[in-house]
Formats: structure tokens, sequence, C-alpha cells
């Protein structure tokens, strides 16, 4: 099983099909070398790594604080706490694991959050690992507290994971500034929150930067749409995208606050995919990230998987985040490419 590895983008697919598939490659991995002797430590990691990736697709978030979070099943009163090391220290009904979390704050194992809160979103198919190089780059550069969010992306639905944003929201200090990092369909989950939140929550609301965001749906999805398969196994976010975007579009709003957007692609107008028309990141078309009221809007030479560990779109984001805008083009190397570009 060493040196096995999953390409993102079939990780994407698997996740957001079904929960059979999934189940499917574990029974595979599980069982390629049931005839060799014991995995060794890196096959032991891998299997690690894997199994608390498989469980990152089951769980979201309802209450962060720090990298301590309460967690629910979608569609159960199930829910579990985690610690900084996602282990789980506590499992049980809602209002139990509620108790619990108060009491480990109140008994200071938990740090309470201070100051503004910069809240970051994973897309489908992934979990809160594939957003750290991002998440640490801004915990380094930021006087604010960064909260990872994570959601169950094929579990369930844009809608519900609109609420579970809003219920990690609810459970901050409520004069804390709230600031939004999305990548590709955390954006729209932020968007789904803003249409249901009320007006002293979106007062709330500073700025928010957009990476790779389908604002405008996604035409690898409408080729999904096209394939009966594909688009009968679909499920919660994914089966959003796939089958019920003309309706999932109208319920998403536009950010009354600051927000830039990131796309990836190569200034070309080819991109990095050619399956898609015009420049794109490999997945998304830089004409599909754009969304009218940008404050800014820049254009990286990028993959859309890559965002997150770009030295570039991190500088972007922290930019933006502290001022309200992108750094300006640097005359002395070739990236970003300029907004606007062909």
């Amino acid at each position: 099983m060493a040196g096995i590895s999953l390409n993102i983008r079939w990780y994407a697919v698997i996740a957001g099909l079904s929960l059979p598939a999934w189940l499917l490659v574990v029974a595979l991995a599980c069982t390629a070398r049931a005839d060799e002797p014991a995995a060794d430590a890196a096959d032991a990691a891998w299997i690690d790594r894997f199994r608390r990736a498989a469980e990152a697709l089951e769980w979201s978030d309802a209450i962060v604080r720090h990298d301590w979070r309460l967690q629910q099943r979608p569609g159960s009163d199930e829910c579990r706490i985690l610690d900084p090391q996602d282990r789980c220290v506590h499992e049980g009904s809602r209002d139990a694991c509620l108790r619990e979390f108060d009491a480990l704050e109140r008994a200071g194992r938990i740090p309470r959050v201070e100051g503004p809160a910069v809240i970051v979103l994973h897309g489908l198919g992934e979990g809160r690992a594939s957003m750290r190089p991002l998440v640490d780059h801004l915990r380094k550069e930021l006087e604010a507290t960064v909260l990872s969010f994570g959601y169950a992306s094929p579990r369930a639905g844009i809608d519900d994971h609109g609420r579970s944003l809003g219920s990690v929201i609810a459970s901050l200090p409520h004069d804390s500034r709230i600031h939004f990092v999305g990548h590709s369909l955390g954006n729209l989950v932020v968007r789904r929150w803003m249409s249901m939140a009320g007006a002293a929550d979106l007062a709330r609301v500073h700025r928010m930067v957009m990476l790779g965001a389908p604002n405008q749906g996604s035409d690898l999805a409408r080729m999904a749409s096209k394939i009966w398969v594909l688009a009968a196994l679909s499920n919660g976010a994914a089966r959003d995208l796939v089958v019920d975007w003309p309706q999932v579009s109208r319920s998403l709003a536009v950010p009354a606050c600051s927000f830039g957007i990131v796309a990836g692609g190569k200034g070309d107008g080819r991109g990095y995919s050619a399956l898609l028309e015009g420049d794109d990141d490999a997945v998304v078309r830089v004409d599909e990230t754009r969304l009218d009221g940008a404050d800014d809007f820049l254009l990286v030479p990028v993959s859309h998987a890559a965002m997150m560990k770009n030295e570039t779109v991190q500088r972007a984001t922290v930019s933006f985040l502290k001022t309200g805008a992108f750094p300006k083009p640097r005359p002395d190397g070739p990236d970003p490419i300029p907004a606007g570009s062909r």
C-alpha cells in the first residue's frame, strides 16, 4: 500500500457521489495486502490519514474554539468533541456534548475566542486538512483568531452547511468582528448563510476572500449532470451543483461586506483543462468565479487544488483581509497575472 496516493479531483468525486463509494475504496485499501506481513509504520500512518479524511466528510462543526470543536453528524442528534489533535474526547447527544464542552471551557481546557475572527472554509469533498497551509500562514500574519470550519459536504446540502456555519457564528462572542476566507464550495456556504442571517450578524462581517469560487456555477458540474449515473448518484452539496444549481443559485446572497476574488488560471484563454472553455484552474473557469460587487479581482497561475499552498494566494489573502485590496502585480515577477488578462 506504500506509495498509494489519491488524486485530489478523484477524491472530490468519490466524496461527492456517495458514502458507499468511500467504503469501497476503504475496503480495497484494507484488503490490498491481506496476504502480506503487517503494514509498516508508513502504511499505518497512511491508513490513519485516510481514515481521518473519510471521517471529516461525515461530521459538521457546530462550535469551534481555536482547534477545539463540537461536531454533529448531519441529520442526527449524534455529536462529538474533538481536541486540537482531532482526537475524540467525548461523544453522545447534542445536549450532552454541549454540557461537556461548556465544562471544558469553564475548566480552562478550551481557550476562549477573543478579538476578530477569521473563518476559513474548505471545498467540496475536502476536509479541514486541505486548508491547513493557508490557516497556518494566516495565524502567523494576522492579529486575529483563525478558525477552520469543517462541514460534511457529501452528507448534506448547502442549506444545511449554511445553518451549521450559523451555529458556529452564533457561538462566538457577539462583539467579534468576522472575516471569511473560502475555497471553492466553501464560498457558496458563506453566501447561503448570508441569505439566512439577521442584520446584526451580517453587520459583524467585515471582509471576505473568495478562492476559486464557482459563483456562476460549474461547467464541470453541468457536464456531470448530463451523465445520468453521476447525476443519480450525486449526494449532498455535490447534488446542489450537479442537479439543483438553478434553484440553489437563487438562494445565495451577494456579500454586503467588502469582498475580493482570487481565480486560478494561465491568463492565456485556455487554462489548465482541455475540457473547459476559456481560462480555468482545472476545475473552475475564471469567468465562473466572477461576481458583481467585488471590490477586487486577482488572477494567479495556480491550479484549483494548489491554491492554499501557493505563496501568492497566501499573500493576497492577508493583504485583502488587512487592507481591502490585493497586492499590485510585481514588475519583476510573473505572478500574479493582472486582472483582465486573457
